[in-house]
């Protein structure tokens, strides 16, 4: 399936879709498409927030701002995977069988398919800004995420 069809399934029948991206086989640059299919969305999401910003501040150019963003989110990368490792001890330390890497599919999975609700937390800052509309969207977004992973990494250490 190709990943947009694997983004919407994975609301309806998320084990299953796990259980295929595993059954390919260990593939690191696989998972580390995953994780930059997140960062590419998220870094998107962005974009609305600073041209706002810049707006705000009487900057001629959200520019800047903008580059800020990417650079921040690429330094993000190493705390994705030693998340992903934290999440393979706390599963470990409860039973989990799995390996390093499907705590890693598991992770940026989870965070891939929370993507399209990275770009409208963006647009929602960026459009209205701050508010409850904002604090709804991003409980939203929160929510999502940690049972979305939660959800993954049981499949990938017990299933």
């Amino acid at each position: 399936m190709s990943v947009t069809t694997d983004l919407v399934a994975t609301w309806a029948r998320p084990r299953a879709i796990l259980r295929q991206h595993l059954a390919r086989g260990v593939s690191e640059p696989f998972a580390l498409s995953f994780l930059l299919i997140f960062l590419a969305l998220a870094f998107v999401g962005q974009w609305p927030v600073a041209a706002r910003e810049a707006f705000l501040a009487g900057e001629p150019s959200a520019t800047p701002r903008i580059m800020a963003r990417a650079f921040a989110v690429l330094a993000t990368i190493p705390v994705w995977y030693g998340l992903a490792a934290l999440g393979h001890l706390a599963a470990r330390a409860m039973g989990g069988r799995g390996t390093w890497y499907g705590a890693r599919i598991a992770l940026f999975w989870a965070l891939a398919c929370i993507g399209p609700l990275m770009l409208l937390q963006g647009l929602v800052a960026g459009m209205i800004g701050p508010g409850p509309g904002l604090t709804a969207v991003t409980l939203l977004a929160g929510v999502a995420f940690l049972w979305l992973w939660a959800t993954l990494l049981h499949e990938a250490e017990h299933g």
